[in-house]
C-alpha cells in the first residue's frame, strides 16, 4: 500500500510531507516553516531546530504515530558549531533507544540553521523491539 500524507506540516514547494509504504512512513525533510503555508520562519537555533521536529510530529500524528515510531533520522545543520546544542535539544524530543541518526553539518546555506528527515515504523515503537 502506498499512501500520501499531506496532513500535518505542508509545503508550497513540490514534494509530499510524507509517504507510506507499507509498515513505513518517509517524512521529507521538515524544516523551521509556519505548518500551514511553508514560509521559512526565521530564528535562534533552537527554535528552528524545535519547529522542525514539531513539524515532523505533527505529520506523524496526522498518521497517529508519535517521535517513538522514528527509527531513522537524517539531521542537517548550518554550522558545525551547534552540534552540541543539537545533541541536548535532540534528546528532549527522542527518548530511548533512539532512532538511528546521521548528522551532517555545513549544509543548508545561509536560508535555514536546521533540517530534519525521518523514517518510522508504523506497527511499533522503538521502545517495544527486540534487544540483543
Amino acid at each position: 500500500m502506498l499512501k500520501i500524507v499531506n496532513k500535518g506540516a505542508r509545503s508550497d514547494l513540490p514534494f509530499s510531507p510524507a509517504i507510506v509504504a507499507g509498515d513505513m512512513v518517509f517524512v521529507s525533510g521538515q524544516a523551521s516553516v509556519g505548518r500551514e503555508d511553508g514560509h521559512i520562519i526565521n530564528g535562534t537555533f533552537e527554535e528552528e531546530m524545535r519547529r522542525s521536529i514539531e513539524n515532523m510530529e505533527a505529520i506523524l500524528l496526522a498518521e497517529g504515530l508519535t517521535l517513538d515510531h522514528v527509527i531513522n533520522v537524517r539531521c542537517y545543520l548550518a554550522r558545525s558549531e551547534d552540534v552540541a546544542e543539537h545533541n541536548r535539544i535532540y534528546a528532549e524530543y527522542f527518548s530511548e533507544p533512539r532512532p538511528t541518526r546521521t548528522t551532517i553539518t555545513g549544509v543548508l546555506g545561509t536560508m535555514l540553521k536546521y533540517e530534519l528527515d525521518c523514517v518510522a515504523y508504523a506497527p511499533q515503537r522503538r521502545q517495544e523491539a527486540k534487544r540483543d
